[in-house]
């Protein structure tokens, strides 16, 4: 996959089919988008998913004093992890700064579809919106399309439980701590990618070595707490138990969230190496133990009763 990021000055010599979005979450209406690209792709398109280097709520909607951001689904580094390995071909991450936020909408597809994307198809949602103040749509999409000879391809709305599937109802979902919820709405279990860091290895002198990861600042957490999970590291699947806690073991200075994870037969070294960890199930909260016999106790109790929970499950 091809990535452009952060500029405007990009250029695709292949004739391509585009979806346009912020993609956060990356859920089971998404995947309704991707097929119908890939459809294109059999007519000898390439597919280029174009997206914004930060979410547009972050510029439209200030922080607050405190200094509070917009926690997304899916960060930038994890959509183009997944966007590539379900075979995208162009990734295209804009800046959403104020100039960007000034393109009228047709001023948006001649330049930056048409002429940079060399785009000759569009797949999207029938509630889809682009250009300054949000003024372009599927209509303005279909005449242009007429105009400048590509084709309009709407998707509509997908349901889960007859609830519509959106980013909003997921975030609700996993705020809450509701994770089987959320999951059936999205493409994949609610996942985490990023780098194994060294922690204190607490785990390993208690038998029970852990893999640490630090998400990243704008990742949305969920409540802290234990869960069950899995492990994707190498192309090889491993059963997890995760720990989602203010007082992770993991090294460094600066207070903040990590998620540790027990592999189930697993007890490599894999410091500096990438994987996705994906939550299946909330357990229990999070809970400050008096001793280490008393944190030893009950991660076994975790482990004993996770065997049998992933035996049932996954």
């Amino acid at each position: 996959m091809i990535i452009f990021e952060n500029t405007l000055h990009f250029h695709t010599d292949r004739p391509t089919v585009v979806a346009i979005g912020k993609f956060d979450g990356i859920h089971k209406g998404h995947m309704e988008i991707l097929k119908e690209m890939l459809s294109f792709k059999k007519q000898g398109l390439a597919t280029a998913i174009l997206t914004f280097t930060v979410p547009p709520q972050t510029l439209l909607h200030a922080p607050g004093s405190d200094g509070a951001i917009e926690h997304v689904l899916t960060t930038n580094r994890e959509k183009r992890k997944i966007f590539s390995e379900l075979g995208i071909d162009y990734y295209v991450e804009i800046p959403f700064d104020e100039a960007v936020m000034q393109i009228c909408a047709e001023q948006f597809v001649k330049q930056i579809l048409l002429e940079r994307l060399n785009m000759r198809a569009i797949v999207c949602g029938n509630d889809c919106r682009f250009g300054y103040g949000g003024s372009g749509d599927t209509a303005l999409l279909k005449r242009m399309g007429e105009e400048h000879s590509f084709t309009v391809r709407v998707v509509d709305k997908v349901f889960c439980n007859g609830v519509e599937i959106s980013s909003s109802a997921i975030r609700t979902a996993l705020l809450a701590g509701r994770i089987e919820e959320a999951n059936a709405m999205l493409m994949r279990p609610y996942l985490f990618y990023g780098e194994v860091v060294e922690g204190l290895k607490i785990g390993r002198t208690l038998g029970m070595p852990t893999v640490n990861l630090i998400p990243e600042e704008e990742k949305l957490l969920p409540p802290k707490g234990v869960y069950y999970s899995r492990v994707l590291h190498m192309g090889q699947e491993y059963r997890a138990i995760t720990n989602i806690g203010s007082k992770p073991t993991i090294h460094g200075d600066k207070p903040g969230i990590g998620l540790e994870s027990y592999l189930y037969h697993f007890s490599e070294e894999i410091y500096g190496d990438f994987l996705f960890l994906s939550l299946y199930h909330f357990v229990r909260d999070e809970i400050a133990f008096d001793s280490i016999d008393a944190l030893k106790a009950q991660m076994q109790q975790d482990i004993e009763q996770g065997r049998i929970w992933h035996r049932e499950n996954l």
